[in-house]
């Protein structure tokens, strides 16, 4: 039997609110829940605000409709449903009535729902998860299952290990937080560069995991770089140091390659190889304005040197054209700003491309002399191509076999299995 057209027009009505709410849900859950962590100062009890406030949101909008501001009606209900949960706790913990009690004084304070002071509870919830006290495992993980409101299941499987695994990362990280007594707010003007170099970092290694993955079948997991990209927007939103526009830059540029870094099959094409016509202009473009605006405040660090390298890169339209020379001299500055095997190995790489493949190799040489990144597969695959392009065939091949027995990363293992088939 047709539906009467009253009840028709009631159900749709009902689907669009419902609609309404998801759509609430995917752009303010985030934000809601750091607001609750706040408020109540407890991650586990904060969720749980959150979905009781969802849920009462899915009854009630409907009826009554979408409040004018749904954001503060679900904070401000989240709120309430924590406090009535833990009194109810309080009936066989006495120790929590205290609890309820300073939470219900503190819930008759007016709400600040103003945009700034929401982007500023989200600051402070990236601090958090970004601790220097955690592990550098747990702050990702934190970082994605809080601020980017990733499931488990979906950090584990971008990880490629088990939820359970995971699972114990935030629980751990969690436990860490609360009996740490690590406060929940921006770090003081004293404590913000290594504070901020922290949340960087932990920024960083999620979408370096997205841009070229440690190990695995796959050689890019798109959804962690998209992911460290937004975080990275939302830094230079809230925060707009040079070093958060460095990093944004840098990431935004090595991402503008991601299509032409594979080929239809999956498999791995280097940059000299790659079909430049594939690169994100947009993405080039914004990235490369970062980097000078980063450069133009002379209070840049590693990340946007970094960024200036990718620019360069960017700016070449043939790999004829790059600039091997400009690209050396930064990772000159780089090294000497922060010394490490792996920049210098970089560095080793464009002085062959600027000097001779000899000048190259024999700075590869020393890396290896001095014990430094023996078990690195990228340094045998660099030094494995150097003796390749200058004909020692011998030495090429053993770099590979070395590098082969390395790589965890099925592309890059078959990208050197064809290397040695051609020394063949």
């Amino acid at each position: 039997m047709p539906r009467k057209p009253r009840e028709a027009s009631r159900n749709l009505g009902k689907r669009l609110k419902t609609i309404d709410i998801e759509t609430i849900y995917k752009t303010e859950s985030r934000r809601v829940l750091a607001t609750l962590i706040r408020l109540l100062g407890d991650f586990e009890l904060a969720e749980d605000a959150l979905h009781d406030a969802f849920a009462a949101a899915l009854e009630k909008w409907p009826v009554d409709g979408v409040p004018d501001n749904p954001r503060a009606w679900l904070v401000s209900t989240g709120r309430f449903k924590a406090i009535d949960q833990i009194r109810r706790r309080a009936r066989f913990d006495a120790s929590l009535a205290d609890a309820a009690d300073r939470l219900d004084t503190r819930s008759s304070e007016p709400f600040e729902a103003s945009e700034q002071a929401v982007k500023d509870d989200q600051l402070r919830l990236i601090f958090t998860c970004c601790h220097p006290a955690l592990p550098a495992e747990a702050r990702v993980a934190l970082t994605l299952r809080e601020v980017c409101g990733l499931t488990t299941e979906e950090i584990a499987r971008a990880f490629l290990t088990s939820p359970p695994t995971i699972a114990q990362r935030i629980v751990r990280a969690k436990a860490k937080i609360r009996d740490a007594k690590i406060p929940y707010e921006v770090p003081t003007s004293a404590d913000l560069p290594d504070r901020l170099d922290t949340a960087l970092q932990a920024i960083y290694l999620v979408f370096n995991e997205g841009y070229s993955a440690s190990f695995g079948a796959e050689l890019t997991r798109a959804d962690l770089s998209g992911e460290a990209i937004r975080l990275g927007r939302l830094m230079m939103e809230l925060l707009p140091e040079p070093e958060v526009g460095g990093l944004l830059g840098l990431m935004l540029l090595q991402e503008s390659r991601r299509v032409a870094r594979t080929s239809s099959d999956g498999e791995l094409v280097l940059l000299e190889d790659q079909d430049r016509t594939l690169w994100d202009r947009s993405m080039i473009a914004e990235g490369i304005a970062l980097v000078e605006q980063s450069l133009a405040s002379r209070r840049f660090g590693p990340y946007t040197l970094q960024a200036a390298i990718a620019a360069v890169h960017a700016e070449a339209e043939t790999p004829e054209q790059t600039d091997w020379g400009q690209i050396a001299a930064l990772y000159s500055l780089l090294l000497r700003i922060e010394p490490s095997p792996v920049i210098e190995l970089n560095r080793a790489v464009a002085v062959a491309m600027h000097e001779g493949f000899e000048a190259g190799l024999a700075l590869i040489d020393s890396i290896l002399e001095r014990g430094d990144l023996a078990d690195y597969h990228l340094v045998h695959s660099a030094r494995a191509d150097l003796c390749r392009r200058l004909g020692r065939r011998e030495e090429a091949r053993t770099s590979y076999e070395r590098a082969l027995s390395l790589t965890q990363l099925e592309p890059e293992r078959r990208f050197i299995e064809r290397r040695l088939k051609g020394l063949a």
